[in-house]
């Protein structure tokens, strides 16, 4: 069976300290990759194959857009994002589809309840069942089923790993990691899912970030890199920490499952991130430190965000520990 890395080629991301006990170590790799793609900081397995999991959504919509989606402003991003499913959010979506022609049964991503607490609570309320539109993929999906439209693909087989607009993912990520996609699974959603290297994410990142002050760049791509920092809310969602991250620092910042983010600077600094575990709770709080290691960003300002995003650790109505930084981060920063 293929594998990602194993754990004696990771190293201690980040532990959780209760009460002056370490309670939990988080393993895992992660790479930092300059503007110009060569690798500054090296942690753990920075090659073995991950599921990138929803970080490589970015990449997904631009095979959409590629294909000759008219996406704009807030559609881009959400296409780009693993949204809570709040209103506006749902409504983005739905606007989506209509404009392709087709509306949700269409969606071959699962039905779900909002993340978002207003959004469910309004659902509870007006007696509505759980919702596809909901569902964090969404915005993906309905980009994907756009692109059928516009080309006269078969809507039905969207997600099947041969199905032309699965091609042309498969095209788009090979050509921004620079690597050949050697697994293909199943991701949560329905959709095929494809094998990188954490250096490979990275430098797909890189490109992304630096797409709107290159002159060379795909137009394409750039409008990707300014709608998610311009909608950071429909890529997540307010208060969540992509979004945070976007709105405070100005990073592009991408989640996925199992413990997986991706971030980039405007200069292409960029930084990728695998927990072992499948915990991304220390994701943001160790991709974070590593670029403002590297210099790509402000140490201070890195901190007032960290304390938006980092969970804390409560015992009953009191803070009892934190979550910090694992020796082979710490050790970066003496």
């Amino acid at each position: 069976m293929s594998h990602t890395f194993r754990a004696y080629d990771a190293v201690e991301l980040a532990v959780l300290e209760r009460s002056g006990f370490v309670e939990s170590v988080h393993i895992g790799s992660a790479v930092v990759v300059a503007g110009d793609g060569s690798v500054v900081t090296e942690l753990g397995d920075i090659k073995a194959p991950i599921y990138p999991r929803s970080a490589v959504k970015p990449f997904q919509a631009l095979a959409s857009m590629q294909a000759g989606v008219p996406l704009r402003g807030a559609q881009v991003a959400i296409a780009c994002g693993s949204h809570t499913g709040s209103l506006d959010h749902m409504d983005v979506v739905s606007g989506m589809l209509k404009a392709a022609g087709l509306n949700e049964s269409h969606l071959g991503c699962p039905a779900a309840w909002p993340s978002d607490s207003t959004a469910r609570a309004w659902m509870v309320r007006t007696e509505k069942d759980k919702s596809k539109l909901a569902m964090s993929c969404s915005g993906k999906h309905a980009a994907f089923l756009w692109a059928c439209r516009e080309n006269g693909w078969d809507v039905a087989g969207y997600l099947e790993p041969n199905h032309p607009m699965q091609r042309a993912v498969r095209t788009v990520l090979e050509e921004y990691t620079g690597e050949k996609i050697a697994h293909t699974g199943v991701d949560g959603c329905g959709a095929p899912v494809m094998s990188v290297s954490l250096t490979g994410l990275a430098r797909a990142f890189s490109t992304l970030a630096k797409a709107p002050s290159d002159k060379h760049a795909n137009a394409r791509t750039a409008t990707i890199a300014t709608s998610m920092l311009d909608y950071p809310w429909a890529v997540e969602g307010h208060g969540r920490p992509n979004t945070v991250v976007m709105d405070k620092l100005g990073v592009i910042a991408k989640m996925g499952a199992e413990g997986v983010l991706a971030m980039a600077t405007d200069t292409g600094a960029s930084v990728a991130v695998k927990i072992l575990d499948g915990n991304g709770r220390a994701a943001s709080l160790v991709g974070l430190t590593l670029l403002a290691a590297y210099g790509a960003l402000d140490i201070p300002e890195v901190a007032g965000v960290l304390d938006q995003v980092v969970p804390e650790v409560m015992g009953g109505s009191s803070r009892a520990g934190s979550l910090r930084l694992g020796q082979a981060v710490s050790a970066l920063l003496v």
